[in-house]
């Protein structure tokens, strides 16, 4: 079975070239965290020069919705921050087809992608993100931080609401985390051996 049959996208040729079972498993896996694009057509090429990026139509009856990523070093939250910057672009869009309710709307620009990125499931914890400003602390350690940014992101949005300084307030909590000691989980990845 192809892939553009199994998944709603379509590959480019440089992409297909590319493409690896892991590569289309965490595109099925990123694209189950967005509902709002379901049922749309989605073009996957590849890029060398980006960890990724996204082409969004000015109008939504013209192109298509498009994604570059760089397959060497893909992650799912490149992959996620990517099908946001889809969103971004269809909350302006003034088709009725897919179009988000306006509380649901994602402000456009880099950092805002970011936060909505995290907030939106753990799976995108799997890197840190490229534009929130994190402490050299937090982005060395980024497994150690992942979970408590992404329930501060996850707070900032609803700060949103009412506070327009939201990513200024987020930053800031980000920042005093270096300020906490680091608690380890009991599982940390390590294997234990019975000595």
């Amino acid at each position: 079975m192809s892939p553009e049959r199994e998944f709603p996208f379509v590959f480019t040729p440089p992409m297909k070239k590319q493409l690896s079972p892991r590569v289309l498993k965490m595109l099925h896996d990123a694209l189950r965290r967005f509902p709002e694009l379901e049922g749309r057509k989605i073009t996957v090429g590849c890029t060398a020069a980006h960890l990724g990026s996204a082409l969004v139509p000015l109008n939504s009856r013209a192109a298509k919705l498009t994604i570059r990523l760089k397959v060497r070093r893909l992650t799912y939250n490149t992959i996620g921050h990517e099908f946001t910057h889809l969103l971004q672009g269809l909350s302006k869009s003034h088709s009725g087809r897919g179009k988000l309710k306006h509380d649901r709307r994602i402000p456009g620009g880099e950092k805002q992608c970011d936060i909505w990125t995290l907030a939106r499931s753990s799976l995108f914890c799997d890197d840190a993100p490229t534009y929130l400003k994190l402490p050299r602390a937090v982005r060395g350690n980024w497994p150690l931080y992942a979970r408590a940014v992404r329930r501060l992101c996850i707070a900032a949005l609803e700060k949103r609401k009412s506070y327009r300084l939201y990513m200024r307030w987020l930053e800031s909590r980000i920042k005093d985390l270096t300020r906490k000691p680091v608690i380890m989980r009991k599982d940390n990845g390590q294997l234990s051996l019975p000595f």
